[in-house]
């Protein structure tokens, strides 16, 4: 059944003319209703088009969560303008790459971004969003930008890819793929009297497919800078929070956190995670220890297909991500490009009413990421390797870049890293391939422990290769402090292969 479709600004303006009191948006000591809310997207609107910026053109925001990133990145949907969030953690140079990719109109910065692109001729003047520029370069109180008509079609916004595998690729979203984000909201309980607590960054999509349907939804958003254990628990049960987004390493920072038990997290009705793997023992503790029910999604920023665990329901299903989403067709595809038989091992490829319109400036990569299926429909490849029980939920295997092939035989470097989180002493694990004079690749092991964990490198190595097959054994294991991770939590396993000296040793 079709949606209809939702204009996130407009559903913003019934909210104010509803209820112009009710609380829209917090951060620090700044509240705004949706009143204020939908005033000063007004303002920032016309701000924007006094200077010049056009339907179909961009902005660019660059600096860490607040109140006039929401607002400058919504007043530019308003007048139909893309908004291109960049994360601060980007190098100089990849800032600029990304405006110019972008080519934005307007920059806004905060200080930390302003100072750390100093040094740069940037390609469009630029707006302070943490000093009183901001508010200086907003248009009169009361004016009101001219209308522009919504358009499913136009680019709602561009997401810049992390870069763990390269340079960033901007991944451009129309309204008619946020409205379908938005629209299933209502089924996870994103109503007027939801209180959703943001902590991760505004230039993620992970973030974005919370705070979208929040706002959509009526309810209040509480925006923190970043995310801190125990400022997170301590905001989570002043404001009564309803929900919240996390990726796995939050959740397992929030629940290792000493005073964790001490707080009231009763008024949560849903937690949500995706952007990294969840181990099944970390889902089972969050679903013991904290209140309210556990969604876990699997997809990516480009869209396509996605999966959702309702963990709280399939408390069996831990293991997986779930089914498909309702009108999300799934499939797995093999190196030939054709669908693998029921139980086999295949690259996931996904097709929905949220798809990515492409790669901006790259057309030759967003052919490469699409797949046809025999009746001549474009989906959307993920890269990641899957298997579907016969319950229909989906276990993801690896990335299809990572696996690794050791002596002929296909090694998947979670099946390892699972049996390695499976020794009590062990926080987190990661596996790769190093390159093998004897077998081509063999797996090198990086663990970090659990505070206060006494526990010799081969001895954990011991216990792990116990328990697996022989071309799976992990040649070297390294205790780490942490494994390095994006600003989004992903585990990079790029810079731990290029740690590894090939194993030359056989």
């Amino acid at each position: 059944m079709e949606r209809a479709f939702a204009f996130l600004p407009d559903l913003i303006a019934q909210h104010a003319a509803r209820a112009p009191q009710r609380l829209a948006l917090q951060h620090g000591d700044t509240s705004l209703s949706y009143g204020a809310l939908d005033a000063a997207m007004d303002r920032a609107g016309a701000a924007l088009q006094r200077d010049g910026v056009q339907p179909g053109e961009a902005i660019a925001l660059c600096g860490l969560s607040s109140a006039a990133y929401v607002i400058a990145f919504l007043a530019a949907l308003r007048v139909g303008v893309a908004a291109a969030p960049l994360a601060p953690s980007s190098t100089p140079q990849q800032v600029l790459a990304m405006l110019d990719d972008c080519a934005a109109k307007r920059i806004f910065l905060d200080g930390d971004s302003q100072a750390a692109l100093a040094h740069l001729a940037l390609p469009a003047p630029c707006v302070r969003m943490d000093t009183s520029e901001f508010e200086a370069w907003l248009a009169p109180p009361g004016l009101r930008p001219e209308p522009v008509e919504p358009r499913p079609e136009r680019i709602f916004n561009i997401i810049y890819s992390s870069g763990t595998t390269g340079a960033p690729k901007g991944i451009v979203q129309s309204h008619a793929m946020r409205s379908a984000h938005i629209s299933r909201g209502g089924a996870f309980g994103y109503d007027t009297q939801a209180v959703t607590l943001i902590s991760t960054p505004l230039y993620s999509n992970t973030t974005l497919v919370s705070l979208l349907p929040a706002l959509g939804g009526g309810g209040a958003v509480v925006l923190l800078e970043k995310f801190d254990a125990l400022r997170f628990l301590e905001v989570a049960q002043r404001t009564r929070a309803t929900h919240a987004m996390l990726v796995p390493v939050q959740y397992r920072r929030l629940l290792e956190h000493k005073e964790f038990d001490r707080f009231d997290l009763s008024s949560f009705r849903m937690k949500f995670c995706t952007s990294a793997p969840f181990p099944a023992a970390l889902k089972g503790e969050v679903l013991r220890r904290w209140p309210g029910g556990l969604i876990e999604y699997f997809g990516m920023t480009e869209g396509g297909g996605t999966c959702i665990l309702m963990a709280h329901l399939f408390p069996d299903k831990l293991h997986t991500v779930g089914m498909p989403a309702p009108g999300h067709d799934i499939r797995l595809i093999n190196e030939q490009g054709q669908e693998v038989t029921s139980g086999e091992t295949g690259e996931i490829v996904g097709r929905s009413d949220a798809m990515m319109q492409g790669y901006r400036n790259q057309p030759g990569l967003t052919a490469q990421a699409h797949w046809r299926s025999p009746e001549g429909q474009d989906y959307i490849r993920t890269g990641d390797l899957g298997r579907f029980d016969s319950d229909g939920f989906l276990t993801l295997m690896d990335r299809k870049k990572d696996m690794i092939i050791s002596g002929g035989f296909n090694v998947y470097p979670s099946d390892l890293e699972a049996v390695l989180l499976g020794h009590p002493a062990v926080a987190e694990a990661a596996v790769v391939g190093a390159a093998s004079d004897q077998w081509g690749e063999t797996p090198v092991a990086f663990v970090a422990l659990k505070p206060g964990a006494a526990l010799m490198p081969e001895e954990l190595r011991s216990f792990a290769n116990g328990q697996l097959g022989k071309a799976q054994r992990i040649a070297q294991l390294h205790f780490v402090e942490a494994l390095p991770r994006s600003a989004i939590g992903k585990v990079l396993k790029r810079e731990l292969r290029e740690s590894v000296p090939s194993m030359r040793e056989g």
